[in-house]
Order: structure tokens, then C-alpha cells, then sequence
């Protein structure tokens, strides 16, 4: 049974020439073009070593030509989607405004690409993420507790989450360092707090190798300060930056595939959205303007604000503030709302 679900992976990756096309070149200066607005580094904090050129339109390809390819028989391909970042630890919810919304970007750009999405994270986080969601009845919604917490039933349903996975998105999700802790910028050990599920064991889970035929599951990662699962793919970058303090304590070291590194993690996910939705559009025949597909996938200035002050009423806080209000890494909400505004423009720009 696992030969033939195996082989049908394979054989669907190698039929699918597509995947490996690069696209149109308007779609992609475009990218890079967004791949520049949202690597700034507005907030300071040396995250311009981190970026990997490129590895934008490597992660918005993969999410865009996706494959159902899952043990589920689904004619649907499943994006799941981790994040969750507990960081304001002496606060109930311990959940920051950098996260929530560029999950549920990703999210809307899954679904307007038809397929079907999940978002883990923390049993911690639940009220706030459980809020933002703009599509409740669409988006599947799965928590976890802290690792000492697990019961077995919960290992065996994060097991078949991995199994139906198509693709594994990480959006500000906290990673473990090299001693197996997720730390803060300050460097505040999180799963002692008892904060922190074992979200990173999916990303593990879905690159074992049951025999020799399997692939492992792609796996793209948005973060901003080197502490953020995926980031293992600049460690070097990481340990080596001045501006990164505390960085051989709290650096990441699970590497992504795709490595999308932006001056906020939301941003990150504005831009995977808006660059999927891109490479889609330049894949298929037209139906509808650019636009107007470009709404399906990408949410829009008043969605976001809804969407924050959704979270903030269900006490989220601004993680570098540390206070209950809808600004994001300590930088007024329109900095966050001009990002949206140029990455649009430059998606729309594209004349595809």
C-alpha cells in the first residue's frame, strides 16, 4: 500500500513537467519585485542576511502548480499551514499580531488556487487564531498541546495530518534551536512555559523516508528574526549576523526548502499569496481579470484591519510592544497596510 501511494507520488512529480517551467517572465520580475518590498528590513533587526534570492518563486511555484498527491484519495491538494509564535510569555493568550495574518493569507491563497487548507497551531494560541480566521467553514482548524501534554491519540492524528499533506507552509511558527528549545528574540525559553506543541515534528514527519521510493513533503517557511522553523537554511547567515542577538542560542536549525525571509512574517505571507496567485494566473487560460483573481487569493487593506482587530479583541499583543493593540513588530498598523498596498501594486502591475 505505501509502494503504490509512493509511486503515484513520483510518478505525478515527473508527469508534471509544469513544476519544473519557470514562469512567465512578467509573473516573475514581478516576484522580484515583491520579493524586494518585503526585504527592507523596516524593522532593524539585520533580516537582510536571511533572504534567499530567488526561493520566493520557488515556494509561490510549488503552492501554485500543487499536486493532490496525499494518502487520502482527496481531489484536492492540502496545504497545511503551521504557525503559532507565544512569545509575550507573561500573558494569557501569549499569542503576537505577527503570525495570524499571514497564515490566513496563505490560507485565502490556498483556496482560491482549489485546494484545501489546515492550520496548526498551539493549544495556546486557539482564541486568537480561531478569531482571525476569515473563513471558518472552509478552513480546517487543528491545536495541539505542549509535547508532555501529547496523548497517543493526538500523535496518531498529527501522523495522518502528515500523511494527507501536499505541501507544509510555515508562517512565523517557532523552531527549535540545537538544543531542541524554541526561544524568543530575548532569548526567553518558551517550552518551559509549557507554551510550545511539537508543531515542528510535521515538518520531520513529512520528510522521513518509509523506503526507498518516497518523496518528502515540500516545505517552504516564512520568517523575520532567525528564530522561525525553516530558518535552519541561513544558519550560517544567522550565527554570523551582529544584529541578531543572542543568535547561537535561539537560531533555528530545521532548514526550509523554500526560505521566504521578510521584515515582518505577515508580510511573508502577503507575498507568497500574491506570488502563487501570479504564477497561477500565467498558467491557466482567462476567465476572469487579474484582479479579480488576485482578490480571491490575496486579502485586501480591509480584510487585514478586520482580521486585527479580531485578534486584539481576543487579547493579542504586539510582540516587540508587548501591548494589546493592531500594530505588528512594534511598527504602526499602516507600515503593515503599505506593504499590502505595494505588493498588490506590483502583482497587479505584472500585465500578465
Amino acid at each position: 500500500r505505501i509502494f503504490c501511494h509512493t509511486n503515484i507520488r513520483l510518478l505525478a512529480m515527473a508527469d508534471s513537467n509544469m513544476l519544473n517551467n519557470r514562469p512567465a517572465s512578467a509573473a516573475a520580475n514581478a516576484i522580484a519585485t515583491i520579493e524586494s518590498i518585503i526585504g527592507k528590513d523596516e524593522g532593524g533587526r539585520g533580516m537582510e542576511s536571511l533572504i534567499v534570492p530567488g526561493d520566493l518563486l520557488d515556494g509561490a511555484t510549488q503552492l501554485a502548480r500543487l499536486i493532490p498527491i496525499g494518502s487520502d484519495d482527496n481531489q484536492q491538494a492540502h496545504v497545511v499551514v503551521l504557525s503559532g509564535f507565544p512569545c509575550c510569555v507573561d500573558s494569557d493568550p501569549p499569542t503576537e499580531t505577527d503570525g495570524p495574518p499571514g497564515t490566513f493569507a496563505i490560507a485565502r491563497a490556498a483556496l482560491g488556487l482549489g485546494h484545501r487548507v489546515t492550520v496548526v497551531t498551539d493549544e495556546c494560541n486557539r482564541a486568537v487564531f480561531a478569531a482571525a480566521s476569515p473563513f471558518p467553514s472552509k478552513i480546517t482548524f487543528v491545536t495541539y498541546p505542549s509535547e508532555d501534554k501529547m496523548t497517543g491519540g493526538d500523535w496518531q492524528d498529527m501522523k495522518k495530518l502528515v500523511k494527507s499533506a501536499d505541501i507544509i507552509v510555515a508562517c512565523e511558527r517557532a523552531g527549535p534551536a540545537k538544543d531542541g528549545r524554541c526561544y524568543t528574540m530575548r532569548g526567553i525559553d518558551m517550552n518551559e512555559r509549557g507554551l510550545i506543541a511539537p508543531i515542528h515534528k510535521i515538518v520531520e514527519m513529512g520528510r522521513e523516508v518509509p523506503d526507498i521510493v518516497t518523496s518528502k513533503v515540500p516545505f517552504v517557511a516564512i520568517g523575520d528574526g532567525g528564530n522561525e522553523l525553516g530558518m535552519g537554511k541561513a544558519l550560517q547567515n544567522i550565527l554570523s549576523n551582529p544584529t541578531i542577538r543572542n543568535g547561537e542560542k535561539i537560531a533555528a536549525v530545521t532548514p526550509a526548502d523554500s526560505l521566504i525571509a521578510a521584515s515582518v512574517s505577515n508580510w511573508g505571507g502577503y507575498a507568497l499569496a500574491a506570488a502563487a496567485a501570479l504564477v497561477r494566473y500565467g498558467d491557466v487560460e482567462k476567465e476572469e481579470s487579474f484582479e479579480e483573481f488576485l482578490d480571491k487569493c490575496v486579502p485586501t487593506e480591509e480584510d487585514e484591519i478586520a482580521l486585527l482587530n479580531r485578534c486584539v479583541e481576543k487579547g493579542c499583543r504586539d510582540g516587540v510592544s508587548g501591548k494589546v493593540e493592531a500594530t505588528v513588530d512594534g511598527m504602526p498598523l499602516e507600515t503593515s497596510m503599505k506593504c499590502l498596498r505595494d505588493i498588490r501594486d506590483a502583482a497587479i502591475g505584472a500585465s500578465l
